[in-house]
């Protein structure tokens, strides 16, 4: 009997040492680089993922997943001016600096977020645009301040306004109950740089599961070589343009001189 015991003791041990099974992400996006030029118009980046146990004897959730994607594009400092009439005259009256902020932002899923999960979660977790932060500058701190702040209110609808910041509850489609795909949309407008994905998959309203991938938006062609130009070659760049605007000035001089 101590033996059968010990036994029993030392299977419940076992049981008990062994990890929970826990899904994990797989992803794959159709390019880790965008080539943009002077004819550049917009495009967009389609990202596949699977969802999968670690342990792929236990059965899937019943109920499904739901999934968000947060893609952060480079970061830039900005400021933000609002301008009233004064004795007929439109003057800048108040500014705000937002610092470090994205240049780009979108976050899509494949449903209402308040259909995903609680709104504890929702701000918790930051799903939502509304939810982020954005840095300012207060005075001589640095922070963020309430969703329903003028200039903050005003700096969302913007970035909105010119598609650099996007928030889409239909934005993410389940090809089936563990696969899924997500199209990123980029504007004509879409900063140069580094862009980061990330994924999240929620289950009874809370996340289950987290991955991370990334593209990357180039510039080519004239533009990326003057680009490059004016920062390898700095002194040669500005004597060149130099030159070439008194030689513009020239030969406009000469075609429309009146004799």
């Amino acid at each position: 009997m101590i033996r059968a015991a010990a036994l029993a003791a030392t299977t419940l041990l076992t049981v008990a040492a062994s990890p929970a099974a826990a899904e994990r992400l797989v992803l794959s996006i159709s390019r880790h680089q965008v080539l943009v030029n002077s004819n550049f118009a917009g495009t967009s980046i389609v990202l596949f993922g699977t969802i999968e146990p670690d342990n792929p004897n236990i059965r899937r959730r019943p109920d499904g997943y739901d999934l968000i994607v947060t893609v952060t594009g480079p970061k830039q400092t900005l400021i933000e001016q609002r301008k009233e009439r004064v004795l007929g005259i439109w003057t800048n009256v108040a500014s705000r600096t937002f610092l470090n902020v994205p240049s780009y932002l979108a976050v899509l899923a494949n449903q209402p977020f308040d259909q995903i999960t609680d709104p504890d979660t929702i701000r918790k977790e930051k799903l939502r645009l509304e939810d982020k932060v954005f840095p300012q500058q207060l005075g001589n701190d640095v922070g963020d301040v309430v969703p329903s702040d003028p200039f903050r209110t005003n700096f969302l609808r913007l970035k909105m306004q010119h598609e650099l910041y996007v928030q889409r509850s239909n934005g993410l489609t389940l090809l089936t109950p563990t696969v899924f795909r997500a199209e990123i949309p980029l504007p004509a407008e879409a900063p140069i740089g580094n862009y980061d994905v990330e994924t999240k998959v929620l289950a009874d309203g809370r996340v289950l599961a987290r991955g991370n991938s990334a593209f990357e938006i180039v510039k080519v062609g004239f533009e990326q070589f003057v680009a490059n130009a004016a920062v390898d070659h700095g002194l040669l760049y500005g004597l060149t343009t130099a030159m070439m605007a008194i030689m513009t000035g020239w030969f406009a001089s000469v075609v429309f001189r009146r004799d």
